[in-house]
Formats: C-alpha cells, sequence, structure tokens
C-alpha cells in the first residue's frame, strides 16, 4: 500500500511539473510575442490593432522575426524592442511613436521593400539606438540584387525631435504623418553612428521624395556621427529646424543637394566629405550647401544659423572628370537612372545661401563646381545679412570652380546684378564673388595646387597629401593628411555591387 501512494504521489509530482513547465513556455512565448516576436525572433506575429488605416503594435517584428513592420504603409511601433544582430526587410512606413524604444545591433542589415516605400521614422519623443562600429556599421539599403539597385529603391531614415523650428510645429518632409518641432533644444532622440543609408529617396509624390536622412526638429541631446549616405534621390542630408551636432558625414553621388538647411537649424556641423557623380544632377540644380531660412525667405526666428566645419566637396567638374559637361545631353544619370520620373537637371554652385539664411561656413574645400558662391538674394534678406555680418565664410579654398561667385540662382555668369533695375553690370564681378574675396582667409586656387590624393578608392581625389592650413591654425577640409582617414573600416563606395 505504501509503494502505491509513493508511486502515485510521484506521478503527481511530475504531473505538476510539466504543467508549470507549459505555463511558464506559454508565458515566455507571449512575451516574446508582446515584446515584437522580438529581442528573440520568435516565430508569433505580434498583435496589432488598428485606428482607420494605420497600424499599432508594441512588437515591430514580423513573418518569424525576418520583417521590420507588417506591410501596412503607416506601421506604428509603440513597444520597447531590441533586435537581434541580422538581416531584415523594412516594410511600409515604419514609425517608432512618442514613448517607444528600438535598438538596432552593430553590424545589422535593413533592406528597403520597393514596393511600399519602406522607411524607419523616428518621431518626437522616440528613441532609437542605432549604434553601429567601425567594423561592424548597420547598413540600410536596396532590396534588389548587385547591380539592380537605382536612386529611390525604398524611402530613408527620418529622425524627427521636438527642438524648436521656425514654423512651428510641421509635417516632415517627403509624405509621412510625422509633425515635428516644440521648445526643446536639448530634446533627445537616439544614438547614431556608423550607419550607412545606401539607393534610398523614394518619390511619393511629385517633388516629394524622401531624403537619405532626414532630421526634424532634432535636439542637441541626439547623438550623431558617422553616417554615410550613398545614391540619393533626394537630398544626402536635410535639416529642418532643430539644433543637432552632427560630425562624420558622408555624401556620395546624390541626386539633388549635398547638406540642406531650412527653418532655423542651429547645429554645428564638422568633418564632412562630398563626392558627387558628374551625371547625377536633380532638375532643381544641384549644390554642395543649399541652404533657407524658410521656403518664402521671411524673417522669422529662430534664423538658420547653423556652422559648417572642415567639409570637402568634390564636385562634378573634378580634374578625373575630363569630359563633363553641364548639359542635359551629359547629365542623363547613365546606367543609375531609376524608372520612378524623378527629373535631371544641371549643377550649379558649391554653396548657396539664400531666403534668408544665416549660415556660416569655416575650414572647407570645395572642388569643382560651375559656381563657387551664391548670395542669393531674390527672396529674403540674405545679401544684407552678410553685409552686416550675421553669417561668415572663412578659411575656403574654391579650386577648380567655373566662376567664383554669381547673384541669381540659375545662372552662371560673375558680374555684378543689380535686382532693383533687373541688369548686370559686366564691368564688375558679382556680390556674391567680393563677398567671399572679402574674407582675406579665403583663396581661389586650381586643383593642380592643392596635391589630392584617394586613399580610399573612391574614384576622385579628396585628400591632401599634407595638411591644407587655414590663418586660424585649423587644417582646411574634411582631412588633415592622408593618415588622418576616418572614412577607413566603415564607409562603402561600391554599394551597388556589393552583395548583403
Amino acid at each position: 500500500m505504501k509503494m502505491k501512494i509513493k508511486k502515485f504521489g510521484w506521478i503527481i509530482m511530475m504531473c505538476t511539473a510539466i504543467a508549470i513547465g507549459n505555463v511558464m513556455s506559454s508565458c515566455s512565448d507571449d512575451t516574446n510575442g508582446e515584446n515584437g516576436g522580438n529581442g528573440g525572433n520568435g516565430s508569433t506575429d505580434p498583435e496589432v490593432t488598428y485606428d482607420g488605416t494605420t497600424a499599432y503594435s508594441k512588437g515591430v517584428l514580423f513573418n518569424n522575426g525576418t520583417e521590420l513592420g507588417n506591410g501596412d504603409q503607416h506601421f506604428v511601433f509603440t513597444g520597447d524592442v531590441t533586435l537581434e544582430k541580422g538581416t531584415y526587410l523594412l516594410k511600409g512606413w515604419v514609425y517608432v511613436a512618442d514613448g517607444a524604444k528600438l535598438r538596432i545591433p552593430a553590424g545589422t542589415i535593413i533592406k528597403g521593400d520597393k514596393q511600399t516605400m519602406a522607411s524607419l521614422i523616428i518621431e518626437p519623443g522616440g528613441y532609437v539606438e542605432m549604434k553601429g562600429t567601425k567594423e561592424a556599421p548597420i547598413v540600410m539599403t536596396s532590396e534588389e540584387a548587385p547591380g539592380q539597385r537605382r536612386p529611390g529603391d525604398w524611402g530613408g531614415l527620418i529622425i524627427g525631435g521636438k527642438a524648436k523650428n521656425n514654423q512651428g510645429t510641421q509635417q516632415i518632409e517627403g509624405g509621412p504623418r510625422t509633425i515635428h518641432g516644440g521648445s526643446n533644444d536639448a530634446d533627445n532622440s537616439g544614438i547614431f553612428q556608423y550607419i550607412r543609408v545606401e539607393f534610398a529617396g523614394y518619390p511619393f509624390e511629385t517633388d516629394k521624395e524622401i531624403n537619405g536622412i532626414t532630421f526634424g526638429s532634432v535636439g542637441s541631446g541626439t547623438t550623431i556621427d558617422h553616417l554615410q549616405v550613398s545614391y540619393s534621390n533626394d537630398d544626402s542630408f536635410e535639416w529642418f529646424g532643430g539644433a543637432v551636432n552632427c560630425k562624420y558625414l558622408v555624401a556620395y553621388k546624390g541626386w539633388d543637394d549635398e547638406f540642406d538647411t531650412d527653418n532655423g537649424f542651429s547645429g554645428t556641423v564638422q568633418y564632412c566629405l562630398s563626392i558627387r557623380d558628374p551625371r547625377i544632377a536633380d532638375t532643381s540644380q544641384s549644390n554642395g550647401f543649399e541652404s533657407d531660412n524658410n521656403g518664402t525667405g521671411a524673417d522669422i526666428a529662430p534664423f538658420t544659423t547653423a556652422t559648417f566645419k572642415n567639409v570637402t566637396f568634390i564636385g562634378p567638374m573634378a580634374a578625373k572628370n575630363t569630359d563633363f559637361q553641364n548639359t542635359s545631353e551629359y547629365i542623363t544619370a547613365g546606367d543609375m537612372y531609376p524608372d520612378n520620373k524623378s527629373k535631371l537637371g544641371l549643377f550649379q554652385s558649391a554653396i548657396q545661401i539664400r531666403r534668408s539664411s544665416k549660415l556660416s561656413c569655416e575650414n572647407t574645400l570645395a572642388v569643382g563646381y560651375p559656381i563657387g558662391l551664391i548670395v542669393d538674394g531674390e527672396k529674403g534678406n540674405t545679401v544684407q545679412y552678410s553685409k552686416n555680418g550675421d553669417f561668415h565664410l572663412k578659411n575656403i579654398i574654391f579650386a577648380g570652380m567655373g566662376v567664383v561667385g554669381s547673384d541669381n540662382n540659375k545662372k552662371y555668369e560673375d558680374y555684378l546684378y543689380n535686382r532693383e533695375t533687373g541688369t548686370y553690370d559686366e564691368s564688375q564681378v558679382s556680390y556674391s564673388h567680393t563677398f567671399f574675396k572679402s574674407e582675406a582667409s579665403n583663396k581661389v586656387m586650381t586643383e593642380a595646387e592643392l596635391g589630392l590624393a584617394d586613399p580610399m578608392n573612391t574614384g576622385q581625389n579628396y585628400c591632401p597629401a599634407t595638411a591644407i592650413m587655414g590663418t586660424d591654425g585649423n587644417y582646411i577640409g574634411a582631412f588633415r593628411d592622408t593618415n588622418d582617414n576616418w572614412l577607413e573600416g566603415w564607409t562603402n563606395f561600391d554599394p551597388q555591387n556589393t552583395v548583403y
């Protein structure tokens, strides 16, 4: 009898243990699913609710943990998820909502779905960590096969915040729903380091392309460094207001402008390299810098007062582009032309400051643009602000330019323009030329005098063999010399043929 009781008790204990194990397993699966089918890349898709056509979920991974977003055009992530290193397909516009947190580890590859104009959008109050490393950058790229990738294959990376801009709260450029702006210039949207963004810029509508990387009212608490944008179908980088500081940016063969600043951006950006494809330029005419206070040129604070330091622009007229012509017959995009109704145009200037902007620039090297500088007075008071000393250009070298300056958008003559009469005085150089030369530290040189090299095999000479020093004791350009190559390890200058 005792033996039977012991045996029966043992059976009860075993059944209880199995039941507890099943409960724990069930709890574990539920947590994994709620956390995004995530972290552990579980096979259970997270729960999704809808408000109209907008999807909401605490999880972000779907299809057995391989896809970011469930494929709906508007997918709002509201949870707290840390992804595992891996390769993911980004589908639709994935919004990281106010209060949500997403962490993407070094070495992760994210491919953008073309059909859904895939984009990763950090909304104000959302927080994202994309902490790549020199040895293992995070790559956001086209889902197309090597050799088939084109500008605009997917949307892009959009970072929103609660810092100031001069338009109040405003919708982000490109089509997504995100409203950015506020009063906290120290706002923190996350950490973005060692990231490549390739073949972004899908045109949601005509003239409403998403940029490679867009900053909307991003605050100075956000960490931005070591970002490369390649073959963007619009601007490589664009800032709408905000006070974020950025370092080590690369704009490679983009479509429109390289560094576009608007709506009161006030941050400091240092160490930037831009290399153009001589056969790719936008219908609006492509510049290195394009800077506005706002679209109308209105005197609205906060003004665009950003300062860029240590920038190198290698334009379409650089010496290696021996056959370049600034014509529609030459600028065809070649085999990089995307079948998405994008319009081509001509190249314009290394630096265009207009519409009441007060952008400043220091210790910068610009090579091979049709025009060096346009201080554009068509709208707003930029010309007067330059005379007042409200912004400055110091220790700037122009080399191999078509002309040093022009006073008009889309005009290539270096003559003084009288805006009241609409006439040129061909006996005098442009005001833009005069303003550039009025600063004694600025120089006009030939490209050959610079002694540039190409230590990273970018296809263009961009780095001085020995330091080119400014009058302030700091070197000019993005690199001191060939030993100062911060591009090494994490950049890629042949993304078209890279196997991911």
